[in-house]
């Protein structure tokens, strides 16, 4: 071997990527979320996705069930498990919730659903909270395997105006005990965080109350800073804005994309070395586009992230 080719070799070596064994085991078995809209901007999402990978259908005010129903079939027939949104405020009632219930699994044979409020202040019919669709029944009737609820780390205003988390701590309390009794999984989703630290403690104060449903945390992936500034405001995403605040103060990092590599390897730190952490899953909202937030996940997650397709 001559020594021009040992230094090429040498040189290959040290430029290869080397993955953080916390981060890579932290990030299997992800899940990511998609709308309509943005799932018909991806050609073929088993380029993008691993096996198995959980897909949530965000189910924005106006759009048509029809389209909800139709993404969820399109990603069903290319392997993937769906969970549509049910947003308990645009649900008129109990007749509409079973015939959305029906069209999912006639169609795409979905059998897990993702709970919550919504995002429109007035409801447009006779419910206004998740646990009112639970108290119906019909998921458990048409035999859901899995029910996801919303988790809030730093609070809601809406659900709490006074700031405090009393309202919140209460459902959830409400919800563990209807873990209890429904035969299908429960986990709680939360919002997209960008702060570690104020995440952890929430987690831990939840065991504290007695509430151990797995946590399947929210990450904003890769995104250029103004538009997760943009998304943060309009989510309501308060404490931990900023971080986005101190970055793009920084004109050093101002033009570059924000990456989830520090929340995520913070998070996934912890994990290693608590056994017991109940943050589980990641879940990611990719506001900076599917195609982008995948890659990210296939740079840093190793085997378990590899596009199906390439399986």
């Amino acid at each position: 071997m001559s020594l021009l080719s040992f230094r090429k070799k040498k040189e290959a070596q040290t430029t290869a990527p080397t993955l953080n064994a916390d981060v890579e085991a932290f990030l299997k078995g992800y899940s990511i979320e998609v709308m309509p809209r943005t799932a018909e901007k991806v050609e073929n999402f088993r380029d993008l996705l691993p096996t198995g990978t959980r897909v949530y259908i965000a189910h924005i005010e106006g759009t048509p069930i029809e389209d909800m129903v139709a993404t969820a079939k399109r990603l069903a027939n290319e392997g993937y498990p769906v969970m549509p949104h049910f947003p308990a405020r645009i649900i008129k009632d109990q007749a509409t919730l079973a015939d959305w219930i029906a069209r999912y699994q006639g169609e795409a044979g979905v059998e897990q659903a993702l709970l919550l409020a919504g995002g429109v202040s007035n409801p447009h019919g006779d419910y206004h909270c998740s646990m009112q669709l639970l108290e119906t029944g019909e998921f458990d009737k048409a035999g859901f395997k899995r029910l996801h609820v919303a988790g809030h780390p730093e609070g809601n205003k809406d659900i709490d105006p006074d700031g405090s988390d009393k309202n919140v701590i209460d459902a959830l309390r409400w919800k563990q005990r209807f873990s209890e009794t429904t035969d299908a999984e429960m986990a709680l989703a939360t919002q997209f965080c960008f702060d570690a630290g104020p995440v952890i403690a929430w987690a831990d104060r939840l065991k504290s109350e007695g509430i151990d449903l797995p946590i399947h945390i929210g990450v904003a992936g890769p995104a250029k800073l103004q538009t997760l500034i943009k998304f943060a405001i309009a989510c309501g995403v308060g404490p931990s804005l900023k971080v986005l605040q101190k970055r793009a103060m920084d004109v050093s990092k101002l033009l570059l994309p924000y990456e989830p590599d520090e929340f995520i390897g913070q998070l996934a730190a912890h994990a290693a070395k608590t056994p017991d952490f109940n943050i589980q899953k990641v879940h990611f909202f990719p506001l900076g586009g599917i195609k982008t937030n995948a890659n990210w996940a296939i740079e840093n997650g190793g085997s378990s992230t590899v596009p199906a397709s390439q399986n």
